[in-house]
């Protein structure tokens, strides 16, 4: 068979490029690179009540504004809040589930970090309408993008989430930002913290109420990130849902916390809770 110059210089390039990639093969154990994520979806369905959908590539991000030095860092606990967290064990906690295991994660410096893999942990007590202090920080070291970024989530009674996540910088969906009540409400401002960094959340809740098994009252959350507010009595649509709209079933107006692994060594530390009274309630009970 006649075979041109050109084919012939072809195919003898052909075989240096083979030759240089045996010689010269990735070396054994070299990372790969993290998968990328996703920054929003096109075919998720509509949010009621909105023109957005769950987790809507389309709609928009929030607005950075940089944040104070400090907020409530470092805050103390009040004399009627539960300290969940004081840096130095994780007696108030357990492994996720249904399980009373220790919870695994480890504690270091004054401060409890994921082990990831290892399962989000939850607080062995339960908590009605309440008042959230903790402060967290994302990998200093970034990898990743999107959702797959400084990842985890503050669960309330396992049903309910304010994100938690790197958003230094870091495009995704606008529903799913540090703050965002997840895959329903952007929060009103990005004011997060570059990686590394320590950050505040202040978290007010008020949980649903059922009457002969009807819903009566949503529940709302108020959130302040690093002293910015995200989220003001916001009703919450229902339980999270990953790329499905949120939905509601009766539930105890009391249950845990829990935070979230979602493979990132995320950090946490000072945490503590306290209920939320009503007016002219006596001092005594």
């Amino acid at each position: 068979m006649f075979q041109s110059p050109l084919f012939r210089v072809l195919a003898a390039q052909a075989l240096l490029v083979t030759v240089a990639s045996a010689a010269d093969p990735k070396p054994a154990g070299t990372p790969a690179a993290p998968k990328a994520s996703p920054t929003g979806y096109t075919d998720t369905p509509f949010i009621p009540g909105q023109k957005w959908r769950v987790h809507d590539d389309a709609r928009p991000r929030p607005a950075v504004v940089t944040p104070a030095e400090t907020f409530s860092h470092g805050a103390a606990a009040p004399a009627d809040a539960v300290v969940l967290f004081n840096g130095t064990d994780l007696s108030k906690w357990r492994a996720g589930g249904e399980t009373d295991a220790p919870a695994p994660w480890k504690v270091e410096n004054g401060h409890m970090e994921v082990v990831p893999k290892s399962g989000a942990i939850r607080t062995k007590d339960e908590f009605g309408d309440f008042q959230l202090h903790l402060e967290f920080a994302t990998p200093e070291v970034v990898s990743g993008n999107s959702q797959g970024r400084g990842n985890s989530g503050v669960i309330i009674y396992g049903r309910y989430e304010i994100q938690v996540l790197d958003s230094f910088e870091n495009p995704t969906y606008a529903d799913g930002q540090a703050g965002a009540i997840y895959g329903q409400y952007p929060p009103l401002r990005n004011a997060a913290k570059a990686p590394g960094r320590w950050q505040t959340y202040d978290i007010i809740f008020e949980t649903p109420r059922w009457e002969k098994g009807e819903l009566v009252k949503r529940g709302n959350v108020t959130v302040i990130h690093n002293g910015v507010l995200l989220h003001h009595k916001q009703e919450i649509l229902g339980a999270v849902a990953h790329r499905n709209v949120p939905k509601y079933t009766p539930h105890d107006p009391r249950g845990p916390i829990t935070l979230q692994d979602h493979g990132n060594p995320m950090r946490f530390r000072n945490i503590w809770i306290r209920p939320i009274g009503g007016y002219d309630e006596s001092a005594a009970k």
